[in-house]
C-alpha cells in the first residue's frame, strides 16, 4: 500500500512554505498481481490444443488417372437437414430415409459387413458423401465422424 511519512519541522523560516511530505508506494501486491496473470496465461495457453479432423485432400494436378470403382463396393450419403438419404452404387431410383444419430452408423456397417461376405474385404468399401445446402457443418462432421469411428478406408465428399 502507499504511505505518507510527514516530517515536522519546529523552525519557522521567513516566508510561506508547506510541509514537504515524502511517499513511498509499496508495490508488492501489483507484483503478485503480474505473476499470477502470466502464470494464468502461460497455463491457459498450454492445456488447450486445437482439434482438427484429418481429411486427405488430393493433388493440385492428379499423376493417375481416376480409379473405378464397383456399384457393388459404393454407397452414397446425401446430408438433407434432419435426416440423410442413401443409395447403393448408382441406383438413385431406391432411396432410403436414416437419422444422424444411430442410423448412418447402422447403414454403414451394413454396407461393410455386405462388401466383406462378396468381396471378401470390407476395406474395399466407398462412401460418397453429398452435402445439401439444408445440411449443417455439424452434420457433416457428425458424419465424418462414423467414418473414422466405423474405419472406413475410402470416402469421398463431394
Amino acid at each position: 500500500m502507499a504511505e505518507i511519512i510527514s516530517t515536522q519541522n519546529n523552525r519557522h523560516v521567513h516566508g510561506k512554505k508547506g510541509k514537504k511530505l515524502s511517499t513511498r508506494v509499496d508495490l508488492t501486491p501489483m507484483v503478485d498481481l503480474g505473476f499470477l496473470l502470466i502464470t494464468f496465461f502461460i497455463f491457459t495457453t498450454t492445456l488447450t490444443t486445437p482439434k482438427a479432423l484429418d481429411m486427405v485432400m488430393p493433388d493440385d494436378k492428379p499423376t493417375q488417372s481416376p480409379t473405378e470403382v464397383g456399384n457393388d463396393k459404393t454407397l452414397q450419403l446425401q446430408l438433407n437437414g434432419d435426416h440423410v438419404v442413401y443409395y447403393n452404387g448408382n441406383d438413385s431410383l431406391h432411396t432410403y430415409k436414416t437419422d444422424y444419430a444411430i442410423g448412418v452408423r447402422n447403414v454403414i456397417q451394413q454396407k461393410m459387413n455386405t462388401v466383406q461376405h462378396q468381396f471378401g474385404n470390407a476395406r474395399e468399401t466407398v462412401i460418397l458423401i453429398k452435402p445439401t445446402d439444408a445440411a449443417s457443418l455439424q452434420q457433416l462432421v457428425s458424419v465424418l465422424d462414423e467414418m473414422r469411428i466405423n474405419g472406413v478406408q475410402h470416402y469421398v465428399l463431394l
